[in-house]
């Protein structure tokens, strides 16, 4: 099951008491995946169709509770190539349609009586700070998904126009978040990147161990990754050593082609000596065989001196 299912399902089994959340989290479940119709003798009807059966129960939970209504759950096969079974749930002028999608800010209903398409989310909807993160969690659960965190933080909702898309952003936003609109075809995708905002978008829509999960795919992703930088370092750091290692053997070893070892100052010689017998030690290493002992940074100074002298011989070559 994928990430996005578990946190819907979750989500789903929220008991949701107050009149005012439902019919917000309904108002979003509709508006991101309903369709309305309109048919002569059959009138004002609209569906709402979801592959994931917990939402279509909740659904219509939902239109019982806040509608008093008992809608049919119709299923049938998708065309997909997963041919998963998609739940669709219709409601009719019999059952109130009209009511429902002026209710829940869908339609706006002029003084004549006739009926017009209000993609905006009217403030009756969303009045209360509950009200708002009822509103996202129906966005979710109609239209929202959140990729594998093990791979990328993504969390979006696909919304059908640039209006409702802006509407759900300024509501997202309006917690503290970034949200953001980028068009993917002939739809708008409203979209977080962030985990931190991802996980907070998921503590206010209320899917708390989904949150749990993600945080702790997070700590284990940011340890993978330290521990990577820290072996990158240390392998930087021992290749440094060993090129330097390299370089002053090879100088050394050049000195005494030329017969000029023995022309050295005494602690040049010593020094040269001793990185000659024990190639694979690090300076501070050798600073500690010298007699008196002798820090890091003045082996290093030694050596780069008789690296020097090597190179100073080399150009008398020519």
């Amino acid at each position: 099951m994928s990430f996005s299912s578990i946190a819907k399902n979750e989500l789903c089994r929220i008991n949701e008491e107050k009149k005012c959340c439902q019919l917000a989290e309904l108002a979003a479940i509709t508006r991101m995946s309903g369709t309305i119709s309109i048919k002569g003798s059959q009138g004002l009807s609209f569906k709402i169709q979801t592959e994931n059966p917990a939402i279509a129960r909740r659904i219509f939970s939902l239109l019982k509770s806040a509608f008093g209504i008992h809608t049919e759950i119709l299923v049938k096969k998708s065309n997909s190539l997963k041919k998963n079974n998609i739940y669709i749930l219709v409601i009719n002028q019999d059952m109130g349609s009209r009511d429902i999608l002026i209710k829940t800010g869908i339609f706006k209903e002029h003084p004549d009586g006739t009926l017009s398409f209000n993609n905006r989310i009217g403030n009756n909807i969303i009045k209360k700070n509950c009200c708002k993160r009822a509103y996202i969690r129906g966005a979710f659960l109609g239209g929202g998904s959140i990729s594998n965190p093990e791979k990328t933080y993504h969390m979006e909702f696909v919304v059908n126009n640039l209006e409702q898309s802006e509407e759900l952003m300024k509501l997202i936003n309006s917690f503290g978040l970034t949200s953001k609109i980028i068009q993917r075809k002939s739809s708008y995708v409203v979209y977080l990147k962030e985990g931190d905002q991802i996980i907070d978008l998921l503590n206010i829509i209320g899917a708390h161990s989904a949150l749990l999960n993600l945080e702790n795919v997070r700590i284990y992703k940011e340890m993978r990754n330290n521990v990577n930088r820290l072996v990158n370092c240390e392998t930087a750091n021992l290749n440094k050593t060993v090129d330097a290692a390299v370089r002053q053997i090879e100088a050394i070893k050049y000195i005494k082609e030329k017969s000029a070892i023995k022309k050295l100052p005494q602690g040049l010689r010593e020094i040269a000596e001793l990185r000659l017998k024990f190639p694979d030690v690090s300076l501070k290493e050798l600073g500690e065989m010298l007699n008196p002992p002798l820090g890091k940074s003045g082996v290093n100074h030694r050596l780069r001196k008789i690296e020097k002298i090597a190179e100073e011989l080399k150009e008398s070559d020519f």
